[in-house]
């Protein structure tokens, strides 16, 4: 069993904030298994890298012998999270969430140990609720505690509608909390209002109130905007092994250090380590092999992962790609996102954007090592690839 120091210092990586740390040490002292509390809504289909920070964490409490309760918001997915959002968002419809909570089952267990996992479905008290006790639900927050959160403030100064139906959304999120006895709540820096409002309504419910626990989000692949599938700087944990290997290659030397620390489940020190290896001049892509084996074999395993970094090296290192190459960050407006002829001139891999035109069409051209011979090709924003012309011009481009 891990000392209480131990305990915390586990718990601690990564982790934005705890309140109250002094409250989750008494918690850890009494010796007694906690029930850590995550919530996700089921508003898409697959999880990517940004999704499993919180799940990660979970996996570490339940290394420490505690139990963790994944819950999924599957009534809660209908009602549609206001987060950091600056209209209303439209609900999803209950074949919708259904669908996408199936999947989330499967994918969470390539991470947590199934036997000491609850998954819990908030449908199933709130979906027993009366219109009558939601009231009571509501009489126990304000109108003003509501609009001390930052995206609410900012709508209501700005004029723009906030529907009544947006500020049941914390407070059934903390019910949750409420129903579920949670000791410890998991989230995003994103929701710390959210689980705050738990943590008050437990206490009304005469309960001990959960520490609340906020994580990082996660940056995607351009190393600048939230990882988002819809930005498609992602990598999905269904992906294929070559897809995620050659994604985590792609990313820069400076964002490799923060996916170790939020997705590796190395030690610390075991880290350090490779920084130490690399200021004595061990070349960074050999470490950022470590990682994206890592995580290959983690949501397939250890065989693919070998795999994946053998075509890795045949498509790239068998073509004399170097060790170190430009860096460019293309901005776009909107999101029309850039056509390829126009991002080899803009990143000064050819002369003019006819050159690239002419040069994809003789199949001089690759991304990510694979030929694209289509000029018109459009690069969306938020996308990060290595970009070849020729034997010899090489640059990694983010389009931002």
């Amino acid at each position: 069993m891990a000392t209480v120091e131990e305990s915390l210092e586990l718990i601690k990586r990564g982790c934005e904030e705890i309140l109250i740390e002094e409250e989750l040490i008494k918690k850890l002292k009494t010796g007694k298994p906690l029930r850590i509390k995550a919530g996700f809504d089921p508003t898409a289909p697959d999880l990517h890298l940004g999704h499993t920070v919180l799940i990660n964490k979970l996996r570490q409490f339940q290394m420490l012998g505690h139990e963790v309760l994944f819950l999924i918001g599957d009534f809660t997915a209908m009602i549609g999270d206001p987060t950091g959002k600056s209209a209303t968002r439209p609900p999803l419809t209950r074949e919708d969430v259904l669908q996408n909570a199936v999947t989330y089952e499967h994918q969470i267990f390539k991470i947590l140990d199934p036997e000491k996992t609850t998954v819990m479905f908030n449908s199933q008290w709130m979906g027993e609720m009366s219109a009558a006790d939601l009231i009571q639900l509501a009489a126990r927050h304000t109108v003003a505690r509501m609009l001390e959160r930052d995206d609410f403030s900012k709508r209501y100064r700005g004029g723009q509608s906030i529907a009544i139906h947006e500020f049941l959304y914390p407070l059934i999120q903390g019910y949750d909390s409420v129903a579920m006895r949670a000791d410890v709540e998991l989230g995003g820096t994103d929701q710390k209002f959210n689980l705050l409002v738990g943590r008050q309504l437990q206490e009304s419910y005469g309960h001990a109130p959960q520490v609340v626990m906020t994580m990082p989000i996660l940056e995607g692949l351009d190393g600048v905007n939230k990882m988002s599938k819809s930005l498609g700087n992602y990598i999905g944990i269904n992906e294929a092994p070559e897809e995620q290997f050659g994604k985590l290659m792609s990313i820069s030397d400076d964002l490799m250090w923060r996916y170790f620390e939020l997705l590796s489940f190395r030690s610390m020190e075991e880290i350090e380590g490779f920084k130490t290896q690399i200021a004595h001049g061990a070349n960074p892509r050999d470490i950022k092999f470590e990682l994206a084996k890592e995580i290959v074999a983690r949501f397939h395993n250890q065989l693919a992962a070998e795999g994946a970094q053998a075509n890795f090296i045949a498509r790239f290192q068998k073509g004399a790609m170097p060790d170190e190459m430009e860096e460019v960050t293309l901005n776009v407006d909107g999101e029309a996102g850039i056509t390829l002829a126009v991002l080899l001139r803009d990143a000064g891999l050819t002369a003019s954007s006819s050159e690239g035109i002419r040069m994809a069409k003789q199949g001089a051209v690759k991304i990510d090592g694979e030929k694209a011979s289509d000029p018109n090709l459009v690069i969306a924003a938020g996308q990060t690839h290595i970009f070849q012309v020729g034997k010899r011009r090489f640059c990694r481009v983010t389009v931002a």
